[in-house]
Parts: C-alpha cells; sequence; structure tokens
C-alpha cells in the first residue's frame, strides 16, 4: 500500500468507513435531525450544524492548498465557522450534510492526484507539508465526531 492508499484509507476511516476507534464524523450526524442539529448548549457555543459547515470548509482549505486552486471557491461567503440559524429545515440540514460529502470526495480527489514526492513538501499557503494536512484532517474529522456525540447527549439530558 502506497502512502496516498494509506491516507485516503485514513481519510475515509475518519469520515465514512468502519474502523475501531468508534464513530466517525460521518456516523456521527447519522439520524440527527434538524432540531437536533440546531441545538446549542448555550448561547456563545456552536451546534451541529455549525460544526459539520466547520468540518466541510477545512476539507476544502486542505484540498485547496492541494490543488493550489484559488481562494473564495467554498460555496458559503466566510471562512472557518458560519453561523446556522434556528431553526434548521430538513432542507437546510440536508444540505449542509451534503457539503460536507462533497467537500470529502473533493479532498479525497485532491489527495488521490498528489504527487507522492511532494507529499513531504510544504504546501502552498502552509506551514505544514501535505502529509500532515491530509493527516490533519482525518484528525479533525474525529475531534468533531466526538463533539458532536457528545452534543447529541446533552440535547438529549444524558450525562456522559
Amino acid at each position: 500500500m502506497t502512502e496516498i492508499q494509506q491516507l485516503l484509507a485514513i481519510l475515509d476511516q475518519a469520515y465514512n468507513r468502519r474502523s475501531w476507534h468508534g464513530t466517525n464524523l460521518r456516523g456521527s450526524i447519522r439520524g440527527v435531525s434538524p432540531p437536533q442539529a440546531a441545538w446549542r448548549p448555550a448561547p456563545s457555543r456552536h451546534n451541529i450544524r455549525e460544526l459539520v459547515v466547520h468540518a466541510a470548509y477545512w476539507k476544502y482549505v486542505v484540498s485547496r492548498r492541494l490543488t493550489g486552486a484559488a481562494r473564495g471557491s467554498f460555496p458559503l461567503k466566510g471562512s472557518n465557522w458560519f453561523e446556522r440559524s434556528q431553526p434548521a429545515s430538513e432542507k437546510a440540514w440536508r444540505s449542509d450534510v451534503a457539503l460536507l460529502d462533497d467537500m470529502h470526495r473533493r479532498l479525497c480527489d485532491a489527495v488521490t492526484h498528489v504527487s507522492p514526492q511532494l507529499l513531504h513538501r510544504k504546501s502552498a499557503g502552509s506551514k505544514d507539508n501535505a502529509f500532515s494536512l491530509i493527516a490533519g484532517v482525518a484528525a479533525h474529522d474525529l475531534y468533531h465526531a466526538g463533539q458532536i456525540q457528545l452534543l447529541k447527549a446533552l440535547s438529549r439530558g444524558e450525562r456522559k
């Protein structure tokens, strides 16, 4: 297995493939209703919708850095955190999830086309090399999957 294949496997395990560590990002939002996706534990805290769009944004950023694409092509205006209004409609929630899926597909496509010789060189616009950026996206997905699992439990009044 090449390094590129290993990175793709790591990305997919963190996003939507079965692995030993438990719930991945896509699994963490399976079955989440629009009201649950919009619920906030406190006024200044992020909700699940915002975490989903935030994860999509960073998949876009890494993909853009790998391909050298121009900034400003993310489908939503802004960067990093995107306020998602309450209450969320079914259509709006599905749109946020579809954005996440699309950005994951684009990222995987970009990773597929990375030259193995460039994996350990710094990417344009980043202090990190491509290998680190790609592995970092997987870690980012798992970090937010854990947050989403906690938000779901809190929204149901569970103590974990």
